[in-house]
């Protein structure tokens, strides 16, 4: 008689070094969601009907931040080098180039956004936006462009500081002063909130703002940040203290080390950008039901974001040590977790679906004759298994980076989120007159596809010997 045996990635041990290494991170990640997360429920209390504003505003602004967040990833990577070989108080040239990059990007990018805010949204919501679903629609199309544009033009003012803070929090992280950067990003929630509740809600007398108060106390929210941030790498880090010469080539491979995550930033964040914008040539009031339930999948994600974060250390780790079957099982194990988180959030979102829908939005909010918190309350089991794929290709895609791999996942990436998620989010949402609920069902097949394929290419990788790519890309934090 066979006695029963756990599968070779299941042993307690990998279990418990995955669940030490990933709580953390999900812990310091949610800062990020958090803030947006306030933002939309602010707003759902106080001015659900211009949620949209704000939504699509994100479109320009999301793709110009994730191409800078990927492109600073170079201050963390070189950084942890220079540590992991003795040579941390050298790392200031690092920084500070990354600072100087950082700078450059914000500028840049609010200074083509400020002019371009109009035209591009002019041209989203009047020009070619489909006319027979905006016929209906209790807003005028030229009033959504220029409300989106304002927020736009808002928010680009605070890139800057986003570019600032993320550049001192990959240097802080890299030094391994993580709790810093969390502590600041959970004081920079609280700030935001407070802003949000004097400009959004009108407290303290102030006139109420609606979504251009979301966008300023965003853009504030995120100078302060940079200000502590920069403080405290002043202060505790010898980021501002003379370096060695740079060796020959490094500014380049700085440069290139996160080009890879650019690119799937671009791909994953301004894929899903656009479908608020699909949803809202069809309804403002479609708009907010299924942006409503994507920040429900966001808040989700971060759960996953750490699975996938603490994959790829161990999975880095067992390359290091040249073990195949550790590469394998690391991997293996997690998808599994992944699998195991998304059922416990599914079953917690479809238990709690109207009492997440009226903390979302207030109870008797109506746009255009559809009641908001049952809209959204109903479509929540659709985003719970949503994040399980979402969280399947984050998880499987870190992995496969931390063994070597970066453009196929990236192709993946924007395969699945530009050629399939956001045609049949378009087809589905207009073409079939589907809403909001075609909105999501489009971006479920999207992450759907996106998962799929990323462990399928994860076990293909896994099956195959540990290259001297990999074995050098394990030395680097993923």
């Amino acid at each position: 008689m066979s006695t029963f045996r756990l599968p070779a990635w299941a042993k307690p041990s990998d279990i418990a070094d995955l669940l030490r290494l990933s709580v953390p991170i999900a812990v310091s990640r949610m800062a990020m969601m958090l803030m947006g997360l306030t933002d939309a429920i602010v707003l759902g209390q106080f001015a659900p009907g211009e949620l949209a504003f704000v939504l699509s505003a994100w479109l320009p602004i999301g793709v110009s931040l994730g191409f800078g967040i990927g492109i600073l990833l170079g201050v963390q990577v070189l950084t942890s080098e220079l540590l992991g070989t003795g040579q941390e108080a050298g790392s200031g040239r690092i920084f500070r180039r990354g600072l100087l990059w950082s700078v450059v990007l914000g500028a840049v990018l609010t200074l083509v956004l400020l002019p371009s805010a109009g035209p591009i949204f002019h041209w989203i919501f009047v020009t070619i936006a489909p006319q027979s679903q905006a016929a209906g629609e209790a807003l005028a199309p030229e009033i959504v462009a220029a409300e989106t544009a304002k927020v736009t033009r808002i928010l680009a003012i605070g890139l800057t500081g986003h570019m600032i803070a993320q550049a001192c929090s990959y240097y802080l992280e890299a030094l391994r002063r993580p709790l810093l950067v969390t502590l600041v990003m959970y004081a920079g929630v609280i700030i935001n909130l407070i802003l949000n509740i004097i400009l959004v809600a009108g407290a303290f007398g102030v006139e109420p703002m609606g979504a251009v108060g979301v966008a300023w106390a965003t853009s504030v929210t995120r100078a302060l940040m940079a200000v502590v941030m920069l403080a405290l790498v002043f202060f505790l880090t010898p980021a501002f203290t003379a370096s060695p010469p740079a060796p020959a080539g490094e500014a380049r491979r700085q440069f290139d080390v996160g080009t890879g995550t650019a690119i799937s930033n671009i791909a994953e964040w301004g894929g899903f950008n656009i479908t608020f914008i699909i949803a809202t040539w069809v309804s403002i009031a479609a708009n907010a039901v299924y942006g409503y339930s994507v920040q429900v999948m966001g808040v989700c994600f971060m759960f996953y974001l750490g699975i996938a974060t603490a994959t790829s250390v161990r999975v880095a780790e067992a390359i290091g040590r040249g073990n195949q079957e550790e590469v394998r099982n690391a991997g293996r194990l997690g998808v599994v977790a992944t699998i195991v988180m998304g059922v416990i959030l599914g079953l917690l979102l479809v238990v709690l679906a109207y009492p997440i829908s009226v903390l979302l939005v207030r109870e008797d909010a109506i746009i255009g004759g559809v009641a908001l918190a049952p809209a959204i309350a109903g479509l929540l089991w659709l985003a719970a298994l949503a994040t399980v794929f979402d969280g399947l290709q984050a998880t499987a895609s870190f992995a496969l980076r931390a063994q070597g791999m970066v453009w196929l996942p990236s192709a993946i990436h924007l395969g699945s989120f530009f050629v399939v998620m956001i045609p049949v989010c378009y087809w589905l949402a207009i073409t079939l007159e589907r809403g909001a609920a075609g909105v999501l069902e489009g971006a479920f097949v999207g992450v759907f596809v996106a998962g799929v394929l990323q462990v399928l290419l994860l076990e293909w990788k896994a099956a195959r010997p540990i290259s001297e790519r990999a074995a050098n890309s394990a030395l680097l934090p993923h």
